[in-house]
């Protein structure tokens, strides 16, 4: 019987197969990091310049500073830019509205919709009118500062490095003139009686914050009196530049031209008090970083550059780890300071300029923005017309990090799409960025005082 019988075949293991990811967050109902860390990457990769908007106007251009300023550059040398460009810009929460402001002082509020509805629609040259604008206010003096007041998306504050008044504007409202003007304490230095920046309250509409040129950052209440309530004190020759909050808005950040950064904690002592009975009184920083001497730490960074104090252009926390401190130095240089354990993270030390450009605190701040949610910061190039885009995530094997190890990252299983610091090609040099809340589609405003979309692009439909 043997010799009828077959021999069987020895049985074989089964093939694996990788399971399948873009189908996991739909069954287990959740995202893993993995997988939003490679879609941040496919995304990333497909962002590019989609279209610019001028600030041109066909209608009344004599009374529009910005164009004024633009029309009078070409007597200037080249690459001089005496009062153009665009100081600032931001979202509303919904990222609806779209609020910016120039050198020059003219605050713009925009429809984002139009605007990206404007990558298919008519040419650039049909849209130089004020049309496209909700709001078109020109003031005729410098503007540094804009942002809206999260609890009042109607409600829009403007500060400048000229004066210590603070504008509020409300959208609905079809006035040139602010409906209140907050006026800080006056000083005897008028070099220093500027302001730099404004900041509200998220969890109190009435109550915002502005940093002044002499050191300071004064703390109003919208309600009380058009003064200020509460001064966060420093040397007064420190300026400072930008300012943040931490920790439920409970601790205020500032960093400014001395490289330092700076907190103040209104929670503590009698003097937390006085912003209540509105006496006027300081507080003094309860922590003072200088963020030179954190980055000498760096030992593979320091055996590579002299490292010196910087001043500090602009400082913003992480919407999606609030213990991540992005700073922005006036170099171009970029970083994180975890604020939890008060150490340099992540460090970007892009080329250094290569065009003799003078950068001072007497020029337009670079403010870069945050990603909403994959802990990616946007930064415009100092040595040439493009947009960095910074891998911060808060992990060793994020692309920034100080100890960043490629072996180690290659090998690790958990993303199969490496996320790469990314630099985009623009055709105009970028000042600050902001990014939409929703679809993550960047608004860049440029030294040509215009506004730049940076997204993905399409391909045009041509019928076929």
């Amino acid at each position: 019987m043997e010799k009828y019988a077959v021999s069987a075949e020895p049985l074989r293991k089964p093939r694996f197969r990788p399971r399948w990811t873009h189908m996991i967050p739909e069954i287990e109902g959740r995202i893993p990091l993995s997988y939003r860390r490679e879609a941040s990457a496919l995304f990333h990769n497909s962002l590019g310049e989609v279209r610019i908007f001028g600030h041109d106007y066909l209608f009344e251009p004599e009374s529009c500073a910005t164009f004024l300023a633009h029309m009078a550059d070409p007597a200037y040398p080249s690459g001089s830019f005496v009062r153009q460009g665009i100081s600032g810009l931001e979202f509303d929460n919904k990222g609806i509205y779209l609020a910016s402001v120039t050198k020059s002082g003219c605050l713009t509020v925009h429809d984002f919709e139009t605007l990206y509805c404007a990558i298919y629609g008519p040419t650039p040259c049909q849209l130089v009118n004020e049309a496209k604008d909700l709001v078109h206010i020109s003031k005729g003096h410098e503007l540094d500062s804009i942002r809206w007041n999260p609890n009042d998306q109607h409600e829009v504050v403007c500060a400048s490095r000229q004066n210590n008044n603070i504008l509020l504007f409300d959208i609905t409202y079809i006035s040139p003139d602010p409906v209140q003007v907050l006026c800080c304490k006056r000083h005897t230095n008028e070099l220093s009686n500027g302001l730099s920046d404004v900041l509200f309250d998220s969890a109190n509409k009435s109550r915002l914050f502005a940093s002044c040129l002499d050191g300071n950052v004064y703390v109003l209440d919208t309600r009380s009196s058009n003064s200020q309530c509460l001064m966060l004190t420093t040397d007064p020759r420190r300026e400072i530049n930008s300012i943040a909050l931490y920790l439920q808005d409970r601790v205020v950040l500032g960093a400014g031209k001395r490289g330092l950064i700076h907190s103040w904690d209104l929670r503590g002592g009698r003097q937390s008090h006085a912003f209540q009975s509105h006496n006027q009184s300081s507080i003094y920083p309860l922590l003072s970083i200088k963020v030179s001497a954190e980055l000498e730490k760096i030992s593979s960074l320091k055996a590579q550059t002299h490292i010196v104090p910087k001043e500090i252009h602009s400082i913003n926390i992480n919407p999606s780890c609030s213990d991540q401190l992005a700073f922005h130095m006036v170099d171009g240089w970029s970083g994180v300071l975890d604020l939890r354990n008060v150490v340099v993270t992540h460090v970007h030390c892009p080329p250094a300029d290569s065009d003799g450009t003078d950068i001072s605190t007497h020029s337009i701040m670079r403010r870069p923005a945050w990603f909403p949610t994959s802990s990616i910061y946007a930064v415009g190039s100092v040595s040439d017309k493009g947009l960095y885009l910074l891998d911060f995530f808060p992990r060793k094997d994020s692309a920034c990090h100080v100890d960043f190890n490629p072996e180690a990252r290659s090998n690790s299983q958990e993303c199969s799409r490496i996320l790469e610091n990314k630099h985009i090609p623009v055709s105009q040099n970028i000042l600050v960025c902001a990014v939409h809340p929703l679809n993550n589609t960047i608004i860049a405003g440029t030294k040509q005082s215009c506004l730049m979309m940076i997204s993905p692009k399409h391909k045009a439909d041509n019928g076929d």
